[in-house]
C-alpha cells in the first residue's frame, strides 16, 4: 500500500507547481507562517523554490531551516476528497555556482518570468530536502511515507537536448498530447520537463504534467513513449497501447 501511495502522492507532487510553505515565524515566535510560492522538481526530485532575501519566509528560514510545504490538487471542488500531499523538510540555500547554473537552467524553462526579478531583485534558490511525507488520498487513505522523491535520469543536458528537440521539429505532436491529456489550447503548449515518469508542458503560465504509458530510464526509451502517444487516440494507461 504504501508503494501505491507513494507513486500517487510523487504524481502529485509532479503535477502542481505551487503550494503553502509554512516556516517558523521569527518576528512572532511560535507561530507558523504560511506563504504561498511556485516550485519545480530539482534533480534529486526535491522541490526547488526561488525566493526573496527580503521576504518574510526567507528571514524564518535563516532562523530555522525546518519547513513543510503543502500541495493540494488545483481547482477542487471539495479539496477534502481529493489528495494533498505535505513535505517536511530542510530547506538550504544553493551556494555553489554549479549547484546555482543547474537550478537556474530549469527553474526558468518552468517560470520564464521569473528570470527578471531573479536578476533585478536579490533571489536565491533553495531547496527542500526531504524528512518525511504526509500524504492524503481522500477520507481514510491516509500514509505516513518515507520515500516519495525520484531522482530524474535525464537531468542536465540530456534532458535539454530532448526538449529542444520535441520543441523545435514536433510542434504537431506537442499539440496532440495536449488534445489528448484534456489540457487547455488557449496557448501554444512547450515541453519544458522530461524526467523518468513522464513529461511537464507549459501553456500559458500554467504547467501540466503527463505521465508516460510506462516509466523511462533511457532517451530511447523517451522517444518510443513519446512516439506512441503521438500515435494514440486516447491517453495508454497501465502500459497498455492504445489504438
Amino acid at each position: 500500500m504504501s508503494v501505491k501511495a507513494g507513486k500517487h502522492a510523487r504524481e502529485l507532487l509532479l503535477k502542481e507547481y505551487r503550494g503553502v510553505l509554512s516556516t517558523h515565524s521569527k518576528a512572532m515566535p511560535g507561530f507558523p507562517f504560511g506563504s504561498v510560492v511556485p516550485y519545480c522538481l530539482d534533480a534529486q526530485g526535491w522541490p526547488l523554490i526561488l525566493i526573496s532575501r527580503i521576504a518574510q519566509h526567507t528571514h524564518n528560514l535563516g532562523q530555522d531551516a525546518k519547513c513543510s510545504l503543502l500541495v493540494g490538487e488545483r481547482g477542487a471542488e471539495d479539496v477534502q476528497a481529493v489528495g494533498r500531499l505535505t513535505l517536511l523538510a530542510e530547506a538550504r540555500q544553493l551556494c555553489d555556482e554549479a549547484a546555482i547554473e543547474a537550478a537556474a537552467t530549469r527553474y526558468y524553462r518552468f517560470f520564464p518570468e521569473s528570470q527578471d526579478y531573479h536578476r533585478v531583485h536579490d533571489f536565491d534558490f533553495w531547496r527542500l530536502e526531504p524528512v518525511r511525507w504526509r500524504y492524503i488520498g481522500g477520507f481514510g487513505a491516509i500514509h505516513w511515507l518515507e520515500q516519495v522523491a525520484l531522482a530524474n535520469p535525464f537531468a542536465g543536458d540530456v534532458e535539454v537536448d530532448m526538449l529542444e528537440h520535441m520543441n523545435r521539429d514536433h510542434a504537431a505532436a506537442i499539440a496532440h498530447y495536449v488534445e489528448l491529456g484534456g489540457l487547455p489550447r488557449h496557448a501554444p503548449a512547450e515541453l519544458v520537463g522530461i524526467d523518468g515518469e513522464g513529461f511537464h508542458l507549459r501553456i500559458g503560465q500554467a504547467l501540466h504534467w503527463l505521465p508516460f504509458p510506462v516509466p523511462c530510464d533511457s532517451p530511447g526509451a523517451v522517444r518510443q513513449a513519446l512516439v506512441q502517444l503521438a500515435r494514440a487516440a486516447v491517453w495508454p494507461t497501465d502500459g497498455v497501447a492504445a489504438p
